[in-house]
């Protein structure tokens, strides 16, 4: 026992890992932006179109990825993806056409990273019951890691040494990760044995309509879509955003734009996780309470992001926005899995995913392509509105269908809540 408790936080460890590189080269682009665009000459639209693309590949491979999660061996299904994603960023690095960019970057980069959550996610389930809240919050930091650390030390390395060495340096370092975990991580057997293709339909089938005939699962996966459309414009464009509004350099404006934001959202999904769990042994709504006041809390923030007129003041609002980012992440798929059956975990993060990020994969486009005439400041505070959109998604969960969907629903009686 005292082997399988500490192998499960290992596992975390080198998931925890994987997922920073994930969070990284994804956001290495984003931060060296500006520099690209000068380099290839591309117009805000096809900068934004690279964004879109990414988005839409991702969206579109995740079911495939959340099938495989549940019908495949989850080990090798992790490795693969990170050598796949990594081998893609650094290759990246010799593009020199708006064309190379979109291969690499959208499809392959995309593409490959597309695999991990679904069968990590499924992983952690797995060996995480009572700490599944807190196992997932401290997986979930690793995304703002490699989101901080890649504007901080991906603009610094574009800046000084140009950007095809940033992606150099994190796209060979996850192929390293790659091998590594390739000897760590334990073989770990297909979740469910080799069915026919009769089967394999009857699989899918069954796992979509675990989604789709649950009004509380649709409306999770509603708030999810809103999050993630906030989540891709903002992680695209705000270091732009501040490199021209304020006249930041390409380093100071990748640093700004995620280490506030990240770290506060470091707290809020930290903090919102240990109380999630603490809560929820008195009822599980509590899990879907905080998310709910995570998502209408950080409307006011994300509004003034865009508004701000002194780096001071968008600091301020970058924070707050993602400390209320935090507590709705820290139970962002636990609330689904407590409506979706184990069987069909994995698939169903692939179905939600595939719906955020395709419609997630408008933003980037329409931020670039609206830049000139609406501006970036009035964009990106449009984007609150997702927010207001998902908090209402989730208090109609909470007030309706919740507890009618949940598969346990005797531990959901709250005495003050109607």
């Amino acid at each position: 026992m005292e082997k399988r408790d500490a192998y499960r936080w290992e596992l975390l460890l080198w998931l925890w890992l994987a997922f920073f590189f994930n969070q990284a080269d994804r956001q290495i682009f984003n931060v060296s932006l500006p520099l690209i665009k000068a380099d290839l000459g591309l117009s805000d639209a096809q900068a934004g179109l690279v964004g879109s693309l990414f988005s839409l590949t991702l969206g579109l491979m995740i079911p495939f990825a959340g099938i495989a999660g549940d019908l495949l061996n989850r080990k090798k299904i992790i490795g693969f993806s990170l050598l796949f994603w990594s081998a893609a960023t650094l290759l990246t690095g010799l593009s020199h056409t708006l064309l190379h960019l979109i291969v690499l970057r959208s499809l392959a980069v995309g593409g490959g990273e597309a695999f991990y959550a679904p069968a990590a996610n499924g992983l952690i389930s797995e060996h995480h019951d009572k700490t599944r809240a807190v196992a997932m919050s401290i997986h979930q930091t690793s995304l703002y890691a490699g989101v901080v650390v890649s504007g901080a030390v991906g603009g610094y390395v574009a800046q000084q040494y140009g950007w095809k060495n940033a992606f150099f340096g994190f796209g060979g370092a996850g192929v390293i990760l790659s091998a590594i975990l390739y000897f760590r991580l334990r073989p770990t057997p297909a979740p469910v044995t080799a069915i026919s293709s009769a089967d394999q339909k009857r699989f899918f089938r069954e796992a979509t309509l675990a989604l789709f005939r649950k009004p509380a699962a649709l409306l999770l996966c509603g708030a999810f879509l809103s999050l993630v459309v906030v989540n891709v414009g903002y992680t695209v464009w705000t270091p732009t955003f501040l490199h021209e509004k304020f006249g930041l350099s390409v380093a100071e404006a990748g640093f700004t734009s995620m280490f506030y934001h990240h770290l506060a959202a470091f707290v809020g999904v930290m903090g919102g996780g240990w109380l999630s769990d603490r809560l929820a042994r008195k009822s599980v709504r509590y899990r879907l309470i905080i998310q709910t006041a995570g998502l209408l809390l950080g409307v006011p923030f994300i509004v003034g992001m865009g508004q701000a007129e002194t780096p001071s003041l968008t600091i301020v609002c970058l924070a707050g926005f993602g400390l209320c980012r935090g507590l709705y992440e820290a139970n962002l798929y636990t609330t689904l899995f407590e409506v979706i059956e184990p069987p069909y975990r994995s698939t169903s993060v692939g179905l939600s995913a595939m719906f955020a990020y395709v419609t997630a994969a408008l933003a980037p486009f329409l931020l670039g392509y609206l830049k000139p005439t609406v501006g970036l400041s009035n964009g990106l505070s449009s984007l609150g509105f997702m927010y207001l959109l998902g908090g209402f998604c989730l208090w109609l969960t909470l007030g309706r269908y919740f507890q009618k969907n949940s598969l346990h629903r005797s531990e959901l009686t709250i005495t003050e809540l109607p």
